[in-house]
């Protein structure tokens, strides 16, 4: 199969580039500059030049393959809302190309504000003011004739970068403490980064029209656990925050620092015969990194 993928270059995107190569497909990757284009083909991948808001360059590597893992996003939080909104045209555009085809479309989607103080499900719905556009974007995409899945995404980590973990360990750096809110029970399920690459190739293999996956290996780690190893890491001390100094400490981080959001896989596990059993969580992860270069 020939796949195009945006955000080839990325976190997820470049791991997920040799999972695509030694299952046998081929790969077209966007990229914006000269130095991600230059590690794309390294990597044995045919570029296409282009970002997001290239809505004809979208569609026209959506056309010239047999399926589409949309992985791309502009992760300025600043202008979160916007750059939501960027997503949901890139979407559409790379619909376009394929509606009527049956190929397959992968899109990704989060799991933190699905259904918060409970375990998600692949069933759960998104609240409907949720900021993000792309999982019903992709699903309406599903009734005209395109196999559009979607992965939701929890704390994605290795040893050298952890979904939102990472802006964690900036802010602890810049405070000189490593805190958590209230008691620091609430939890964010995660999945290791190669576990995350396994799961998108088998939803672009396997992956029925209108279907959501979840990338999901522990259902929930305390984030007080994570404020724990990160102050190892750091060598700095731990301590709570009371909700009312959430934004003060964590900025825009604090909307999500006290948010108990678990989530299952079972689902996933069961349709698509992923098993995530093979990879260090995320403590071990955060344990094993070089904080010199986080």
């Amino acid at each position: 199969m020939r796949v195009f993928v945006t955000g080839a270059t990325g976190f997820i995107g470049s791991t997920l580039i040799p999972e695509l190569i030694n299952a046998g497909h081929q790969v077209l990757g966007l990229a914006r500059s000269d130095a991600g284009a230059k590690s794309l083909t390294a990597a044995g991948v045919q570029v296409q030049r282009g970002d997001l808001e290239d809505l004809e360059g979208l569609r026209k590597g959506a056309a010239a393959s047999d399926g589409v893992i949309h992985l791309g996003f502009i992760h300025d939080f600043s202008k979160f809302e916007a750059n939501c909104a960027i997503d949901k045209r890139a979407i559409e555009a790379l619909g376009a190309a394929l509606a009527g085809s049956d190929r397959p479309l992968v899109v990704t989607a989060g799991i933190a504000l699905l259904a918060p103080g409970r375990v998600a499900t692949e069933d759960d719905t998104p609240p409907p003011m949720t900021p993000r556009f792309s999982e019903p974007a992709a699903l309406a995409l599903a009734t005209q004739g395109v196999r559009a899945s979607v992965v939701r995404l929890p704390q994605v980590h290795d040893t050298h970068k952890q979904g939102l973990v990472s802006y964690a360990i900036a802010i602890a750096r810049e405070k000189g403490v490593s805190a958590y809110i209230g008691d620091g029970l609430n939890r964010w399920p995660a999945v290791h980064l190669l576990d995350a690459a396994h799961l998108y190739r088998l939803a672009l293999e396997k992956g029925t029209a209108g279907a959501r996956y979840h990338a999901v290996a522990e259902e929930g780690v305390p984030v007080r656990d994570i404020a724990e190893a990160i102050g190892r890491g750091l060598k700095l001390p731990v301590v709570s925050k009371s909700p009312d100094r959430a934004a003060e400490h964590f900025g825009w981080l604090g909307m999500f620092a006290g948010l108990d959001g678990p989530a299952s896989s079972a689902l996933t596990q069961q349709r698509l015969g992923w098993h995530p059993t093979a990879q260090p969580g995320m403590i071990a992860d955060l344990d094993n990194m070089d904080y010199s270069k986080a």
